[in-house]
């Protein structure tokens, strides 16, 4: 299935309030996603909603104890109720989530195998992916089900019905960086002491390309985020130690460039200034100028 593939949306305001829980269905799809917060969860609007009672995978997600960013945890149930009310107050529960996403199929068409196949592959799409610390739980590595060739492809095709919503609702946890930037997207670069980082713009945000080089120290005055970030991207393996410097394994897509310059450089820094093509001229340059059309 190809990702840019025009879809709709439809989504249904359950109690009036625009961040309550709102239902949220896709075009020529059988399945369907609540998306609700926390707070809402006590609510009978909520807990007993019928598709709650119904075979299902879910994501929590709240802030990192650090507060810089998301963190996820990836779940399925047989029925999903009686997972969420666990993990709210109960045996199994976790502090960090203030909102949740639950899939189901509105034919009631997912069974134990299928979801466990959709928790599986969303955990490790999210490891491949390195955008999300994940809950520890987690971690682990996770057992694939055995699916009838049928069901495999099906389940297949759901995920990334999936896939295409997520970010629609605010979840990149399991997005890749493009390929290649678009052809109206120049190459930049980012040149520090005995460094030098390579990027561009993109509809995810400013990408970084593997092999780019970052300061091995931050310098004392570095804004905390920034440091939590760097300490965040070494845990997840995407900066390593290379010689004086750290290095980039993989293209990583920041929520802006003054965040990737920020952490490239190991200081605060604006990331229009510090980006340049091949000419010498800023990013802010070329906006203002309107290079990019």
């Amino acid at each position: 299935m190809s990702a840019s593939q025009p879809f709709s949306l439809r989504i249904f305001v359950a109690d009036g309030d625009p961040d309550g829980l709102r239902i949220v269905e896709r075009s020529n799809w059988v399945g369907r996603a609540l998306v609700f917060p926390r707070a809402a969860w006590a609510q009978p609007s909520v807990s007993t909603r019928p598709e709650l009672q119904q075979t299902g995978v879910y994501l929590l997600l709240g802030p990192r104890e650090d507060g810089e960013g998301d963190r996820l945890y990836i779940g399925e149930g047989d029925p999903i109720k009686p997972r969420l009310t666990t993990h709210h107050s109960g045996t199994f529960q976790k502090d960090f989530w203030t909102r949740a996403i639950c899939f189901v199929s509105m034919g009631q068409g997912l069974n134990k195998a299928h979801v466990q196949f959709l928790e599986s592959n969303l955990i490790r799409l999210a490891k491949q992916a390195k955008r999300v610390p994940l809950d520890v739980e987690n971690k682990k590595n996770e057992t694939e089900p055995t699916l009838s060739e049928a069901d495999r492809a099906d389940m297949q095709v759901f995920l990334q019905h999936m896939l295409g919503m997520l970010p629609v609702l605010g979840v990149h946890a399991f997005e890749q960086p493009p390929h290649a930037p678009a052809a109206s997207a120049p190459q930049l670069t980012c040149k520090g002491k005995g460094l030098l980082a390579r990027g561009y713009e993109s509809t995810q945000g400013f990408v970084v390309k593997a092999g780019s080089q970052a300061a091995a120290q931050a310098v004392p005055s570095v804004p905390p985020g920034t440091l939590a970030l760097r300490e965040q991207l070494q845990d997840l393996g995407v900066l390593v130690e290379q010689g004086n410097t750290y290095a980039f394994t993989q293209d990583y897509a920041f929520s802006s460039p003054s965040t990737a310059a920020s952490v490239l450089l190991g200081r605060s820094a604006n990331g229009r200034l510090e980006w340049k093509d091949a000419q010498g001229h800023s990013l802010k340059v070329l906006q203002e100028d309107g290079r990019y059309d």
